[in-house]
């Protein structure tokens, strides 16, 4: 995390503690009361319980849901509502970018159905020019001098259900494995560029992005469309409007026409299907910074962790769970690790549940913002259950621990997660 962000996210502390920070069509009151609701505190512990299940395995999705528009087969995806996370194995033999089909869908609501040729961007606030508007067409965008990169976008909440499975902790929230993330090719042009564009002042302190799918409702409050602050010295940095996904035109689900890719921060700062931009001199304010994605639990301040930023570390195989590995035959295992810090440095893979680490080949250099493929070649010796597990470190020098401190809603998992197969 840059000395900017950390500083961003102690300020946006002190505003949220203060009631400085402006809102946008709810009060703070009922923002506290729709954080009672979802229990986010030690005390409600068993509440959460009975609403977020154990999942000892994945379900088994359809291969179609309601509220997302492609296909979802039950071998390559499970299913969450209207949610789909990827099935690790999968990805196996795709390359370095997640194809377009494969990718996880997270929606707040369901996907919506936007007409490109009639899609307009507006971008307002007193941050600008003498508040002034402006809109901008998909062509006005496509016109715009183009920025490609390839980057992660992964759910905060992704690994959720190992708080549950590996650590005997109920949270509350959407039971991820690891399979929401995904790495594209993004195309593009830099936030910054419209925003200059647009008459934007040296007054500007925060950019809030909104999306067009419906208001989202939660524990009876209406919150409004998706929408998130980001502060002016990241917008001006490496966020993208993305408005290409791997060399094709956005899909539906991915954010058609035009969504916001921020690099390395959790998912839910790439706002999809992008409507409006506010640009502020005032601190902006909105569920999706403050009470939604912060820390909340034993080991937080009781108000809660500063907004979430930065994404953690992972590693997974690209196996199926409790997948079958025959006796004395040569294995090739694979997998991919992650960080939202500069990359990761080294993978150690353990085949007997920890006991002896093996440094794992690496088939792509560290990259800010993506993943690293690894390989190790195992010839299984010993028939019966075993876990096999991988530890990655990353430029930062940042390693994966055994345990992540518990938070309410299971955001940023981050422990080495033990991966059943069975010998014989």
């Amino acid at each position: 995390m840059t000395s900017d962000e950390r500083t961003y996210d102690r300020r946006r502390l002190r505003q949220w503690l203060a009631g400085t920070a402006r809102a946008e069509g709810i009060e703070r009151r009922d923002l506290l009361r729709l954080l009672a609701a979802a229990g986010v505190t030690a005390a409600t512990a068993g509440a959460l319980a009975r609403t977020t299940p154990a999942a000892a395995a994945a379900p088994v999705g359809p291969a179609t849901t309601a509220g997302i528009v492609k296909p979802l087969p039950a071998d390559r995806f499970t299913v969450h509502g209207t949610n789909a996370e990827t099935r690790w194995q999968a990805l196996r033999g795709t390359g370095y970018h997640t194809p377009n089909d494969l990718f996880f869908v997270r929606n707040h609501t369901v996907t919506p159905a936007l007409d490109a040729a009639g899609w307009r961007l507006r971008v307002w606030g007193d941050g600008l020019r003498h508040g002034r508007t402006t809109e901008f067409t998909l062509a006005d965008l496509r016109a715009l001098p183009a920025t490609e990169r390839s980057a992660a976008v992964e759910c905060a909440g992704n690994g959720r259900s190992f708080f549950q499975r590996q650590q005997g902790e109920t949270v509350s929230g959407t039971a991820w494995s690891l399979g929401a993330i995904g790495v594209a090719r993004w195309r593009g042009v830099r936030l910054a560029e419209v925003l200059r564009r647009a008459g934007l002042t040296r007054h500007a302190v925060d950019v809030q992005p909104r999306g067009l799918d419906d208001p989202f409702v939660s524990g009876g409050l209406d919150l409004g469309r998706v929408r998130r602050p980001l502060p002016i010295a990241k917008a001006l940095d490496d966020v993208l409007l993305v408005y290409e996904m791997n060399g094709a035109p956005l899909p539906p689900d991915h954010g058609h026409p035009v969504r916001l890719l921020v690099p390395s921060w959790i998912g839910i700062a790439s706002i999809k299907w992008l409507g409006d931009i506010e640009v502020s001199t005032t601190p902006l304010y909105s569920p999706w910074n403050t009470d939604l994605y912060r820390l909340f639990g034993p080991g937080h301040p009781a108000e809660g962790s500063a907004p979430l930023t930065r994404q953690t570390l992972k590693s997974a195989f690209e196996l199926p769970w409790d997948a079958p590995l025959a006796l004395g035959r040569p294995h090739l295992l694979t997998g991919r690790s992650w960080s939202g810090g500069r990359g990761v440095r080294t993978v150690r893979v353990s085949v007997n549940g920890g006991a002896d680490w093996h440094p794992a080949t690496l088939h792509d250099p560290p990259r800010a913002g993506g993943w690293t493929r690894w390989s190790l070649r195992w010839t299984p010796r010993t028939a019966g259950p075993t876990a096999l597990l991988a530890r990655a470190t990353d430029r930062d020098g940042t390693t994966q621990p055994d345990r992540t401190p518990y938070n309410s809603q299971g955001y940023l998992f981050d422990a080495v997660v033990r991966h059943p197969v069975t010998v014989g």
